[in-house]
């Protein structure tokens, strides 16, 4: 099934069929991860950047793909006990053959409400990979994942964003357009979900309005951190803090 299977008049529209992309572009999604330079580093510097104490603590990876984000978690908590959730049930089944360093259960389900997937309770911390930007009522989602944090907790937000940056929007135009497009075309035989790609970053909030967006939403200690390589500008780690 193509990623744009009938006439959508808006990204919106788009953003609900984005699982059905994900199930086609799932047994070629690593390969093409590969070819992006630092994106495995990166990963793990968002881990890395939810600074969770506790030894055995519960995490909650949302939107984990094919299980990059996961053994990114993995590999920074290996004592912990990680919920890794996807709407996708093509990557979860690529994702389910990875071997992780820690305990993980994989849940198919909707980002923007995993309590409706059966996940409750409360987490040492939240890691949200190029997920935010596809969901179509991101402060809806925002306003329950706030509530599945233990007080003073972390959730981080691994995402693009460029809206603020002529620089940074530039690259990403060139990236997307001349690598990341084609490349997805030839390995999958459909360009549609790379398109998409481009342009949900391009219409994903900026810097300053993420963060205002986080702080409207209770989230505290909120800050913005970096990656390096081509990404710098362009990747970000979005930091915020349930209020004790």
């Amino acid at each position: 099934m193509s990623f744009s299977t009938a006439p959508l008049d808006t990204l919106a529209d788009r953003k609900r069929t984005v699982p059905l992309g994900f199930d086609r572009a799932a047994r070629r999604y690593d390969l093409l991860t590969g070819m992006n330079p630092g994106y495995k580093k990166h990963l793990r510097w968002s881990a890395q950047r939810l600074e969770v104490a506790s030894k055995s603590a519960r995490l909650l990876d949302l939107c984990c793909g094919t299980g990059l984000s996961t053994k990114a978690l993995a590999k920074t908590y290996p004592s912990a006990q990680i919920d890794a959730l996807d709407a996708s049930a093509g990557m979860l089944g690529y994702a389910r053959q990875k071997r992780y360093d820690a305990d993980v259960q994989f849940i198919h389900g909707d980002a923007s409400d995993p309590a409706a997937a059966g996940l409750d309770g409360l987490y040492d911390g939240i890691l949200m990979a190029y997920g935010i930007r596809n969901l179509p009522d991101r402060d809806g989602a925002l306003m329950r994942l706030y509530n599945l944090l233990k007080p003073g907790a972390r959730i981080v937000f691994h995402e693009y964003s460029v809206a603020d940056s002529k620089r940074s929007r530039a690259i990403w135009e060139l990236v997307s357009r001349t690598i990341i497009i084609p490349s997805g075309r030839i390995a999958t035989g459909d360009g549609s979900l790379y398109e998409y790609l481009r342009e949900s970053v391009i219409e994903f909030d900026g810097i300053q309005n993420f963060e205002s967006r986080l702080r409207a939403h209770g989230f505290k200690n909120v800050k913005t951190m970096p990656m390096n390589g081509w990404q710098r500008g362009i990747v970000h780690s979005f930091v915020a803090q349930r209020g004790e």
